[in-house]
């Protein structure tokens, strides 16, 4: 009866300790090449809040001072891209912010309506718009405050600016030096403001068929978190005195049952 028990309690601590899968896209075979046509590469949209960088280039060296004027918008406390030094900076940028309602004021031409055109839809609008007022407009625009946030269960938490406007999900959690071994890699989280709606979903970065969902390609606002599993959670309910208490109370039952048996 002895054995049984000392087994029953060995069969529970195996039972207890649950096996952790840290493997990114494990159910790829190690030997095995892979490929697939990309079919759900995002297309980033002008949206409310967004700063932009909106350049004229013209012969008119006047025309050019004009246009080429936007307001200082603070940035607030983010990191930069490069996280080499692991600082951050309050940041202010020269630009035009998209409203509430979706324009810009822009000179000369006044509001300017650019939610949901994309980059190159913008330059063709502004270069239509400008035409009567300038000869061979050369339009460039670009988004100032491209950025995502990556929290939770990751080494270094932090909202990250993106200069390229094309992020993923496993660069962004690079920039955030990777997941931490707590880290439930079949269970993360993105949440998503889009046209006024907030969209969570769940991804699987075990499985490789997260490389087609639409939040595989995350845009700009984007929040990623990385929930903790149980054992970390047990971690941090757990302290000192009720790791002491349990440990004693354990080794009284394993002595009465060891008499008993």
């Amino acid at each position: 009866m002895k054995i049984k028990f000392i087994y029953l309690i060995a069969l529970l601590c195996f039972v207890s300790c649950t096996h952790r899968n840290l493997a990114y896209f494990s159910d790829l075979q190690e030997a095995a090449d892979y490929s697939e046509n990309i079919q759900n590469s995002s297309v980033v949209k002008i949206q409310p809040d967004d700063l932009l960088s909106i350049s004229v280039t013209s012969p008119s060296p006047e025309a050019n001072a004009l246009f080429n004027r936007g307001e200082s918008v603070s940035m607030g406390t983010i990191s930069n891209y490069n996280i080499s030094s692991g600082t951050t900076n309050n940041l202010y940028r020269e630009g035009y912010l998209v409203d509430e309602n979706g324009f810009v004021n822009f000179p000369v031409l006044g509001k300017v309506q650019l939610t949901g055109l994309t980059r190159n839809e913008a330059i063709e609008k502004f270069t239509k718009d400008l035409q009567p007022h300038l000869k061979d407009p050369i339009i460039n625009i670009r988004f100032l405050n491209y950025k995502i946030t990556v929290v939770g269960e990751v080494n270094r938490p932090a909202t990250f600016t993106v200069p390229t406007q094309k992020i993923n999900i496993l660069e962004a959690l690079g920039m955030a030096g990777d997941m931490t071994a707590f880290g439930k890699r079949e269970n993360v989280l993105v949440i998503r403001e889009e046209g006024g709606v907030r969209k969570m979903t769940r991804l699987n970065l075990n499985n490789k068929n997260v490389l087609n969902s639409p939040y595989f390609y995350l845009q700009q606002n984007d929040v990623v978190y990385v929930e903790p599993d149980k054992m970390k959670q047990v971690q941090a309910s757990t302290n000192t005195r009720t790791i002491s208490i349990i440990a004693s109370v354990t080794s009284l039952l394993i002595v009465v049952a060891t008499r008993i048996f």
